[in-house]
């Protein structure tokens, strides 16, 4: 039986962790990618105290010389690659546009956006080398559902793109026999607040007052991690061999609320 590899980014916490248990208990081989060597390694404990398999692979997604280096080892260690989940990102600064510095902007391009595309860049050699496989990029409602958070524009810019990505994508690589879809999550428990900063709020968020709790299908709850992962779980399985170029939103109704 050949064993199917996958990489997952941004692994060493909320979604990514949650997504690559998800994918070792279905008898893949995960690269574990992340930028905290002790989130990864203890990612990684996780997996192989479940009997999984489990590689860890320290890189920064918005550094190219550090992704292929990570893909390189990856591919030097398993002969192959069938699945990518694009996940790593950060929230970045969310301020009103006037007040946004260009260096802002441009580290939540580069993490969310160009990090998408360097792991992608970085990895479709090895899936169509492999005859194929499946790619999920982690986007979010906000920038392709609603846009009503406030001071946004850098965060939901790179999630809008990313989804423009999976587009275009879906049909480039189509004729490799690579699926490419986007997963767009709400509200999720995850510890990614710790890298957001939000200034002057008041100035852009909007006047509405929502009922309690935003999320309508858990009576406001926040979703989980491992609601997400199981939806990537499904676009990265032969269950779903005739989805590809598709936002599919994770957010309990939110999105439309809002």
């Amino acid at each position: 039986m050949v064993v199917r590899v996958a990489l997952v980014t941004g692994a060493g916490s909320g979604i990514g962790r949650a997504t690559a248990i998800a994918l070792a208990r279905r008898q893949y081989v995960v690269g574990v990618l992340g930028r905290t060597e002790e989130e990864i390694d203890e990612t990684c404990s996780r997996i192989n105290e479940d009997g999984g398999s489990a590689i860890a692979l320290l890189a920064d997604v918005s550094d190219q010389s550090s992704m292929q280096r990570a893909i390189a080892s990856l591919i030097d260690e398993t002969g192959r690659l069938d699945a990518v989940v694009a996940n790593a990102g950060i929230n970045g600064v969310w301020a009103p546009i006037d007040d946004l510095s260009l260096d802002e902007w441009n580290q939540t391009i580069l993490v969310n956006l160009t990090g998408t595309f360097l792991t992608l860049s970085s990895c479709v050699p090895h899936l169509k080398s492999s005859g194929g496989g499946s790619i999920v990029v982690i986007s979010s409602i906000n920038g392709t559902r609603t846009f009503t958070t406030p001071g946004a524009t850098a965060y939901s810019a790179t999630k809008a793109g990313q989804v423009a990505m999976v587009k275009q994508l879906s049909l480039e690589l189509a004729r490799h026999k690579i699926r490419i879809n986007a997963v767009c999550p709400g509200e999720i428990e995850t510890s990614i607040e710790a890298n957001t900063r939000i200034r002057h709020a008041e100035e852009t968020a909007i006047p509405v007052e929502w009922p309690a709790g935003q999320v309508p299908i858990t009576h406001g709850k926040p979703g989980q991690a491992a609601d997400v992962a199981a939806v990537v779980e499904f676009l990265l399985s032969d269950d779903a061999r005739h989805i590809t170029g598709s936002p599919i939103w994770v957010d309990g109704g939110q999105g439309l609320l809002r």
